[in-house]
């Protein structure tokens, strides 16, 4: 038990990391960004998979260890618990004088009834009360001195196993259910949907068991993403109060509408959806000098602080003479700073600004080489606008357009609010489209999860709160044919309670105790 005590305490510790840095298992992009933040301390972490905490070799054996532990642990004691069920109640001590809550009573004897008959029916009465209050009893005589043994309490013992049986359930479906589960992830677009297939996620990462054929095929749209900040409490102004992602989900039944908030996932074809995170995806639509469209889609930008300032990328692979690339950022209320820097000052849309940095030449996509959407490396190509070109990064509101330098074409920020009017109407509400990023998990054994995480609950209170304890009852003989009802407890632990659940069951049985008198006035009646 003490092994299984320290295991549980050191996977306990073991899984902290997990929350320290971010996980390939449930947000891959997250590592992406920690490695260019953090490029020198990044390798370091990777190779003590601290990116893969939960099924890291040094986790896993923690993990067995323990499971072997309680295995180990279970089984004894179940055997041990059974043998003490079938056991009869211990003998009665001879001396009871010496255990918790000792008391006597006097014996009374009716009319006409020897003291011996009277002794009997006094230890019948007492084993006929412990019975109704739950003790196992046993009749025994010594030394011709009647007694009944009684103990209760083995339901203590039941709930410890019940508990430790119930951790190693959670054990094994955990594991079961990280073999047969899946999880991933993927940014949706108000307007745009997903289809739950393979080849729909961002990034996916199945069970060891797991068959992609599985998946039940449902579509998810994202209706609109709505978000609440705080504009009353001056020193929280800006900080998000709810977000709600209103979805619809259509399959073979119809169409279902339903939401899905932080902490409120929904729950749909055998998979909950989690909003894990939200921003802004400007709709950029850039033309050649003909002014065809080349490109144009609502791109996610990532945000970089409180105030949703965002960095997205944009890259164009055909319809004009070179590929381009841009680097973009957005200020959903922007505003300058002393150095003349762009900062965003409220995360909802007030003043929106896109600003767009312009890169000529090979995007390194060509050769197949996989890339990432939310980054772009500019080695090797031209910058046309911003930093030290001298050309002013192009700046763009809302249904705004710019020309790309050189006549290469435009570009322009399409106003996404109904009728386009958001310049008109003086109202940014709506003029930029929100993107929530939807973690969507797969786990068979959830329920039975659930059950053995009540079974636990259920064992730890019983074990808690449950006293083991016995009691005795002996009909003793005293000098000059005296009989008196002696009364006793004995605890298997902590039982504050012992004592008065002997005094209550002797008051009950015996009757009140009697008040003593002084030592000098002894030869006086009892009063």
């Amino acid at each position: 038990m003490r092994t299984a005590l320290l295991l549980l305490l050191l996977l306990a510790i073991a899984a902290v990391p997990g929350s320290l840095v971010p996980q390939r298992s449930s947000d891959p992009n997250g590592v992406t960004q920690y490695f260019q933040d953090n490029p020198d301390l990044a390798p370091v972490l990777d190779s003590f998979q601290m990116f893969d905490v939960y099924t890291s070799a040094w986790f896993s054996a923690v993990y067995l260890l323990l499971f072997v532990s309680l295995i180990g642990c279970i089984i004894p004691r179940t055997k041990h618990h059974l043998e003490a069920l079938r056991a009869r109640p211990p003998r009665t001590p001879v001396r009871l004088s010496r255990l918790a809550g000792y008391t006597e009573r006097d014996l009374a004897i009716a009319d006409g009834q020897t003291t011996d008959a009277a002794a009997e029916a006094a230890i019948d009465d007492a084993a006929k009360r412990l019975k109704g209050l739950g003790y196992r009893v046993e009749r025994y005589e010594l030394r011709g001195e009647a007694s009944v043994s009684a103990e209760r309490g083995y339901l203590r013992e039941t709930g410890n196993l019940v508990f430790h049986t119930a951790l190693l359930g959670v054990l094994v479906t955990v594991g079961i259910g990280g073999g047969f589960g899946f999880a991933g992830q993927r940014v949706v677009v108000e307007g745009q949907s997903f289809v739950n297939t393979l080849a729909s996620f961002d990034s996916f990462n199945p069970g060891r068991f797991f068959d992609d054929a599985e998946l039940d095929p449902y579509r998810l749209t994202l209706e609109g993403l709505d978000a609440v900040y705080e504009t009353q409490n001056a020193e929280a102004i800006g900080q998000p109060t709810d977000f709600t992602a209103r979805v619809t989900v259509e399959s073979e039944g119809g169409p279902v509408e339903g939401t899905v908030k932080v902490n409120e996932p929904l729950r749909t074809h055998g998979t909950d959806v989690y909003l894990l995170g939200n921003g802004y995806a400007p709709t950029i639509t850039v033309r050649d000098a003909e002014g065809e469209v080349v490109f144009t889609d609502s791109v996610p930008f990532l945000p970089q602080d409180a105030n949703l300032t965002s960095i997205g990328v944009v890259k164009v692979t055909d319809g004009l003479d070179d590929q381009l690339g841009m680097i973009g950022f957005f200020y959903p209320t922007q505003d300058v700073l002393e150095t003349g820097a762009y900062t965003s000052t409220f995360p909802d849309l007030i003043y929106p600004v896109l600003t767009l940095n312009v890169y000529e030449g090979d995007l390194g996509i060509d050769d197949g080489t996989p890339t990432s959407v939310y980054s772009l490396d500019p080695t090797g190509m031209e910058q046309l606008t911003g930093g030290e070109t001298g050309v002013d990064s192009l700046e763009l509101m809302p249904g705004q357009t710019a020309e790309l330098p050189g006549g290469r074409g435009t570009v322009t920020l399409e106003d996404a609010s109904p009728g386009g009017d958001a310049a008109d109407a003086g109202d940014y509400s709506h003029s930029v489209k929100r993107f929530a990023s939807f973690d969507i998990h797969h786990d068979p054994t959830q329920i039975w999860v659930l059950v053995f995480a009540i079974l636990i609950l259920a064992g730890l209170l019983t074990s808690l709160f449950v006293p083991r304890r016995r009691v005795w009852v002996k009909a003793a003989k005293r000098p000059g044919g005296r009989i008196v009802l002696e009364y006793a407890g004995l605890a298997r632990g902590e039982d504050p309670g012992l004592d008065d659940a002997v005094a209550a069951l002797a008051d009950a049985h015996g009757g009140p105790a009697r008040t003593t008198e002084p030592a000098e006035e002894s030869s006086k009646p009892s009063t």
